[in-house]
């Protein structure tokens, strides 16, 4: 399929978008065999996964001792990308809810993708505390349950706070990825034949477009999105208590929730476009996302970067006008100490990489977007390395001050995360719609609609 022209009002233009059933056909076609590209990726991100689990059973094997985790650093790598993950994951659902409450026409062809990122990112970034207590075997002393012990977790510890953030998120971004799907799946289940069949038929529910379910399933939509947008900033709220609770220079500040959220919106719209480019290329998708729909989230990109950027600003700020010899001397060292490197990486990518987005033909460019996406990224991760690291190494005590240095199990289960949550999302790709048919045709030209009444006639 050749590329796609601009959207106007949401509605699609492109020549090849004759007919409703042309949605179903192009869509569908993702499901059916896949590409030599899609292998390739699904290929990287198994042997990934491989990797993953091999560093986290070799730690398992050898012990917590086998990371670069010393004292005073004892968080490093796996909070940091536990947090980055979180961040991801926050943001999916929060762009979803939020657009469809404010009928923003360009959502449908983004927001399942954004959707589908949210749960497997919060998969990913569950293992992370697995990982992070080393005798995984004892995670579940962390759950509050009765027990013959009369052990109780200290519900004033901010980790204790997480499990139930993380878990009730997860339960509420998954309900609502699943319910959008419903009638999608249908449409894949009166396509489909033999064993995918079945597996629609169960996961659709009996939906047959009546207006009845209709009139059920916009009432139950409209609900989970309204419930799940100050969830979202609740619970990131939460993440960022982890920090902000503990008296440690560079973290005690009240900037840090809505910080956060700033940083996970930023985050994830970055990796829903470094997800998107590739879906396009791959499935053909080009007449479903088109420039406008990456103008859009490039802007919004844009806005967020702008208010991460205060939040730097801010911090420094703080830092100098308290006066606290303690606190300069941490944001001094973050700067010119002994992990400068990381502070501007963080600044590099997060602060000036952003500034090309202010260029209406650099957001017009796929090619460009998809790179700035992925410095983003990278600068998100190294946000979370900076304010877990520089803080914990360089504390209050000289005596206590130490060096962290990551081994190579943490780079190895770092960068088989990334595969984890990649061979997921490659799979959603294949077995379910990764883009949303029926609310897409919501939102096409007179001229379609008017074909379809005539059909209907």
């Amino acid at each position: 399929m050749a590329g796609g022209t601009p959207i106007e009002r949401g509605a699609l233009t492109h020549p090849d978008v004759e007919r409703l059933s042309d949605v179903n056909r192009d869509v569908l076609r993702a499901l059916g065999r896949p590409g030599l590209g899609w292998w390739a990726l699904f290929a990287l991100a198994a042997a990934g996964v491989g990797l993953f689990f091999g560093s986290w059973g070799w730690q398992l094997y050898r012990g917590i001792g086998v990371s670069g985790l010393m004292s005073p650093v004892g968080w490093g790598v796996y909070i940091t990308t536990f947090v980055f993950w979180v961040g991801i994951a926050h943001s999916g659902t929060l762009i979803s809810a939020i657009l469809f409450l404010f009928r923003a026409p360009w959502r449908q062809s983004i927001y399942r993708a954004a959707e589908a990122m949210t749960v497997f990112a919060v998969m990913t970034a569950g293992l992370f505390p697995l990982i992070h207590v080393g005798r995984v075997w004892h995670a579940y002393w962390l759950v509050p349950y009765p027990n013959s012990r009369f052990l109780w977790p200290n519900f004033k510890s901010p980790l204790v706070w997480d499990v139930f953030a993380v878990t009730t998120y997860f339960t509420v971004s998954a309900v609502f990825f699943f319910l959008g799907t419903i009638p999608d799946v249908a449409a894949a289940r009166d396509a489909a034949k033999g064993l995918r069949k079945k597996l629609y038929s169960v996961i659709s529910l009996g939906w047959r477009g009546t207006d009845q379910q209709w009139h059920h399933f916009g009432k139950a939509y409209i609900f989970l999105a309204a419930l799940a947008t100050p969830l979202v900033l609740s619970v990131h709220s939460v993440v960022s208590w982890d920090f902000a609770m503990g008296i440690v220079p560079g973290w005690h500040a009240t900037i840090f929730a809505p910080y956060f959220v700033a940083g996970a919106i930023f985050s994830g719209v970055a990796m829903v476009i470094t997800l998107t480019v590739p879906m396009r290329k791959i499935f053909g998708l080009e007449a479903y996302l088109t420039t406008k729909h990456f103008d859009a989230m490039a802007k919004l990109c844009l806005l967020t970067s702008l208010i991460v950027l205060y939040a730097y600003l801010s911090e420094f700020f703080m830092a100098w006008y308290s006066g606290e010899e303690i606190e300069r001397t941490a944001f001094w060292n973050r700067l010119f100490g002994t992990y400068w490197w990381a502070s501007w990486t963080m600044l590099t990518c997060n602060g000036l990489v952003p500034i090309l987005l202010w260029f209406k033909r650099v957001r017009h460019s796929i090619p460009a977007l998809f790179v700035i996406s992925i410095f983003i990224n990278i600068g998100m991760w190294f946000e979370r390395y900076v304010i877990v690291v520089t803080s914990l190494h360089h504390e209050y005590e000289p005596w206590a001050w130490g060096v962290y240095r990551p081994s190579i199990v943490e780079m190895g289960i770092l960068i088989g995360s990334f595969c984890w949550f990649g061979f997921w999302f490659l799979l959603f790709t294949r077995l379910l719609p990764p883009i949303a048919i029926q609310e897409l045709k919501e939102v096409l030209p007179p001229p379609l609609r008017k074909q379809r009444q005539e059909v209907h006639s």
